[in-house]
Parts: C-alpha cells; sequence; structure tokens
C-alpha cells in the first residue's frame, strides 16, 4: 500500500513538473531547434543570468513573434561571443549558425540594451558591449549604401 501511495506521488510530481515547465522547455527549445543546438548554451545563459533576469529572457522568447525570437538569439550570440569566448573562431561559428537559421542581422542599439538587461547580474561593460556590436557589424554586415550602387 505504501508502494503504491509513493508511486503515485512521484507520478504526481513528474507530470506537475512538466506541466509547469512546458512553456519554458518549448521556449528553449524552439530556439534551440532553429539554431540546430541542443538546448544547453542557451539554459546554460540562462542559468548565469540569475532567477530573475532569467526568467524574463524565458518570457521573452515565449513571444510567438519571429523578432521576439531574433532578438533572443541576437543575445545569445552577444553572451557566447562577449561573455563566454571572444575568439574570431568562436564568432565566426555563432555568426555562420544564426545565417543558416536565418536569423543574421546587424547587433541594433535596442538589441545591445536588451541583452544589458537581461545580463544585469554579470554586469557586462557597457564599452566592451559596444566594442563588440561595431565589430560584429563591420565584419558581417555590408556597408550602408552598397545596394544603391547596383
Amino acid at each position: 500500500m505504501i508502494w503504491i501511495m509513493l508511486a503515485t506521488l512521484v507520478v504526481v510530481f513528474v507530470v506537475g513538473f512538466r506541466v509547469l515547465t512546458s512553456g519554458s522547455r518549448r521556449a528553449i527549445r524552439r530556439l534551440s531547434e532553429r539554431l540546430s543546438l541542443t538546448p544547453e548554451p542557451i539554459e546554460s545563459m540562462i542559468d548565469q543570468m540569475g532567477k530573475t533576469a532569467g526568467h524574463e529572457y524565458l518570457q521573452y522568447l515565449e513571444r510567438p513573434d519571429e523578432s521576439h525570437l531574433q532578438n533572443a538569439a541576437q543575445v545569445l550570440l552577444i553572451w557566447q561571443v562577449s561573455v563566454v569566448d571572444s575568439s574570431e573562431q568562436n564568432l565566426l561559428r555563432w555568426h555562420r549558425l544564426l545565417q543558416k537559421a536565418r536569423l543574421a542581422a546587424p547587433i541594433t542599439d535596442t538589441q545591445l540594451r536588451l541583452a544589458q538587461g537581461f545580463l544585469r547580474e554579470l554586469e557586462p561593460e557597457a564599452w566592451e558591449l559596444n566594442a563588440f556590436q561595431t565589430r560584429y557589424n563591420a565584419l558581417f554586415m555590408p556597408e550602408e549604401g552598397v545596394f544603391w550602387l547596383h
């Protein structure tokens, strides 16, 4: 009889946990599948953000439109290249991932502020993020006005 009660508690706990975290898992899976990645880099970033900022990022990522997915991917790029590994090889790798997912775009000032907000517990230096934005946009984005020459 005790075994039945314990088994019931375990089943209720597992099902409850899955139901409560389904939105978060679905949001992480949406971005990881789009980038053709395992969820670990995204989950790692969310853990590093801290509880409040991580929850805010997940809520942002759960929004259904493409612009929120784009911005969330750019925050991941900024974290991966500015915080985790700023090497040229890592920058190229992440840019290729974004290109394949059709999420590569210039990093905007809005996305930089968004990243600063989500990464606030890591206390990123604004000048470092601005330098990264300039470096990334100069390397991967066409000059303005080039299209008018054709």
